[in-house]
């Protein structure tokens, strides 16, 4: 059984990035955390990762739509038939 909650560490090596970055995330309110113990040791849900990287999905194919990828060739053909 998977653990419920991870360290940032377990949230990095996920997301394939740095602590710090999570860290950031964390701290920005980006990526939902609680500090746990004495000492405040960040925690993130497993569920709350999930939900953020699926928020990240939806941003992602927003932006994809509303920034098409232009083909070059197409582009230059369309210049030279112009000319």
């Amino acid at each position: 059984m998977e653990p419920r909650f991870l360290l940032l560490s377990d949230v990095a090596a996920e997301l394939n990035v740095s602590d710090s970055q999570v860290y950031h995330m964390v701290r920005s309110g980006e990526l939902p955390a609680i500090k746990i113990g004495g000492r405040g040791q960040w925690r993130v849900e497993r569920a709350r990762l999930e939900e953020y990287i699926q928020r990240k999905y939806a941003e992602t194919a927003a932006w994809v739509q509303s920034n098409p990828l232009v083909d070059r060739d197409s582009d230059e053909s369309a210049q030279t038939e112009s000319e």
